[in-house]
C-alpha cells in the first residue's frame, strides 16, 4: 500500500545551507582543485573560509557577496567600497 501524503521536506521549504565546501567555492570562483586549496592555505582565497578540525567551509553570505549575487531576502549585497 502506498501512501497519497507527500512527506514533510519539501526542497523549496529547506532551508538554504549556511556554509560549503571549499571546494564547491573554488569550482564558483572558476579555480582548480589545487589552486582553490593552495589559496586558502595561505590565507589568500577571494572570501572569508573557515577551518573547522581537518576541513574547509566557506560562508555562502560571503561568497555571495563576492559573486554580487543577490541575497535569500532579495536584496543584493555589495562591497562596502561600492556603497554611495
Amino acid at each position: 500500500m502506498t501512501s497519497s501524503t507527500t512527506s514533510a521536506s519539501h526542497p523549496a521549504q529547506q532551508a538554504a545551507p549556511e556554509v560549503i565546501s571549499l571546494l564547491a567555492a573554488g569550482r564558483l570562483l572558476g579555480l582548480g582543485r589545487t589552486t582553490t586549496y593552495r589559496l586558502a592555505r595561505a590565507g589568500q582565497f577571494p572570501c572569508r573560509v573557515l577551518r573547522i578540525g581537518g576541513r574547509y567551509a566557506v560562508p555562502v553570505r560571503g561568497l555571495r557577496a563576492l559573486l554580487d549575487h543577490p541575497s535569500t531576502d532579495g536584496t543584493i549585497s555589495r562591497p562596502a567600497s561600492e556603497e554611495g
